[in-house]
C-alpha cells in the first residue's frame, strides 16, 4: 500500500504516514524511493488511535442551548433557556390527527401504544437550562409509562441534548 492510500485509510495526512514510517510506528519499507506500508501494521495503528480518542467535551451554555432550539427567558434575576421540544431529544416521535389526538407513536425507534405515548409525554413537564448554575433542570409530571420510567425518560432527554450539542 502506498502513502496516499494509507493516509486516506487512516484519515490522516500523507506527511503523518511518512513520519510514522520513519519513526517505526508502522511497518514500512522503501522500494525505489517510495514507502510501501504494511496493511496489518496500519490497521493496528488505526485501532490504537480509535481507542485513545477522548469523547468530545460538551459545554452547556445559553448559546448552545438556543442553537439546538431552546427559548431564552430572563426575568427577576433568572436567566433560563427552556427546551420546549424535549420529547424529540428523548426519542419520542408522535404523529397526530387534526383533532390533536395521537395517531401513532414510537419511543426510541420502537412502536408504542397511543396511551403509553401520552404517559411518556406526561412523565416530564418542563426542561430548562439555568444559566446561573450551568445545569439542565427538569420537572417530572404525574404520569409514568410501562415502557420507560420517569428517570429513564429524563436520562434519554439529557443524552439527546448532549448529542445535539456535540453535533454543533
Amino acid at each position: 500500500m502506498n502513502t496516499t492510500t494509507a493516509a486516506s485509510t487512516a484519515k490522516v495526512t500523507v506527511a503523518t504516514i511518512r513520519d510514522w514510517a520513519r519513526r517505526g510506528i508502522i511497518a514500512a519499507t522503501k522500494v525505489a524511493g517510495r514507502w510501501v506500508i504494511d496493511t496489518t501494521s496500519l490497521a493496528h495503528r488505526i485501532t490504537i488511535g480509535a481507542m485513545k480518542r477522548p469523547a468530545r467535551k460538551v459545554i452547556y451554555s445559553v448559546e448552545t442551548m438556543t442553537a439546538i432550539g431552546g427559548n431564552r427567558w430572563q426575568r427577576n434575576g433568572m436567566d433560563r433557556v427552556y427546551i420546549n421540544d424535549w420529547a424529540a431529544f428523548a426519542g419520542i416521535e408522535t404523529s397526530r390527527y387534526n383533532t390533536g389526538n395521537i395517531s401513532s407513536a414510537s419511543y426510541q425507534g420502537e412502536g408504542v401504544s397511543n396511551s403509553q405515548a401520552y404517559k411518556l409525554l406526561g412523565s416530564i413537564d418542563k426542561v430548562w437550562f439555568d444559566a446561573t448554575d450551568g445545569k439542565i433542570h427538569g420537572r417530572f409530571g404525574y404520569d409514568e409509562s410501562r415502557v420507560a420510567s420517569r428517570q429513564e425518560v429524563w436520562d434519554a432527554v439529557v443524552a439527546g441534548i448532549r448529542t445535539a450539542i456535540a453535533a454543533l
